[in-house]
């Protein structure tokens, strides 16, 4: 079934030379957590001299240099620079790191590591998770958990289509005039690329081209091709085929629905353990860095 979430890979924990290194991580450090989940701890960190440490202990600083390492990862990864909502997520994660590196030293897992921010932070975590009970579920729980997340288990409608890009203009003219000659021309003297999709969820189609594209090419005559207009202009389209959605099975997939509950709920405690931690600080945002 399709899996529409993908997140950005989160930090990985510094090689070691025992044996015991090699071993797989445990699950809750492969997921996406609220922590690690926008641009990830080992290349969200920022040398902690760098990130404005004031004299009191209790008082994170976040400087200037936080939301320009922010917005250079961001840039690199998304191709633009982030929004003020994403900004301040990303002000977030830092804070939540921060949080979790002065922990760590307090508790002094920094012994013998002191320069590696990142494993400070990892064993900081780790000593929260220590302390988080995992949570138990009944069929209730899990039925109603699987309704509400069912969008990430249904097998959504896909479509095969194929897309004919000119290679020059692409205004709407230009395009019903290459649907013309698609439909009753000969596709060799024409002057276009050809792009093939196959099961294309339908629903995937909304971010780029829009509802009413989606919608449209849901409904369009399989074998003929149209003009089609989207967010983004015009498109020489074919429909070649469609499969319909279907439903998931709550007994079919409550293995894989208890660990994802379990999972969401861990994750949603260690933020919320992180919180509470944060609590003792006193967290500025210097006037530069907004």
């Amino acid at each position: 079934m399709s899996n529409e979430l993908t997140s950005p890979p989160g930090a990985a924990a510094a090689p070691s030379s025992t044996p015991a290194a090699r071993r797989p991580l445990p699950r809750w450090l492969r997921e996406p957590l609220l922590h690690f989940a926008i641009a990830g701890v080992a290349l969200f960190a920022v040398d902690h001299w760098i990130v404005g440490a004031s004299d009191d202990p209790r008082t994170i600083v976040v400087g200037a240099e936080v939301d320009d390492k922010a917005r250079e990862l961001f840039r690199g990864s998304r191709g633009r620079d982030p929004d003020a909502k994403e900004l301040a997520a990303l002000r977030q994660v830092w804070v939540d790191n921060e949080v979790l590196y002065r922990e760590g030293l307090a508790l002094q897992v920094d012994r013998g590591d002191a320069a590696i921010r990142e494993r400070v932070i990892f064993k900081a975590l780790s000593v929260v998770d220590a302390n988080l009970k995992p949570p138990a579920a009944d069929e209730k729980t899990l039925r109603a958990w699987f309704e509400a997340h069912r969008a990430k288990y249904d097998e959504p409608p896909r479509l095969d289509f194929q897309e004919a890009v000119l290679a020059g203009e692409a205004s709407e003219s230009a395009v019903r005039a290459l649907v013309e000659r698609l439909n009753h021309g000969a596709p060799g003297e024409i002057d276009a690329g050809l792009r093939v999709f196959k099961g294309r969820p339908q629903a995937s189609l909304v971010p780029s081209y829009g509802e009413d594209f989606a919608t449209a090419l849901a409904e369009a005559t399989p074998g003929e091709w149209r003009a089609l207009r989207a967010q983004d202009g015009w498109h020489a389209i074919r429909v070649d085929g469609s499969s319909p959605g279907r439903p998931a099975q709550f007994e079919a997939l409550q293995g894989m629905l208890l660990q994802d509950w379990t999972d969401t709920v861990m994750a949603e405690r260690r933020t919320a353990a992180v919180r509470e931690l944060a609590r003792k600080y006193h967290v500025r945002v210097e006037e530069t860095a907004r």
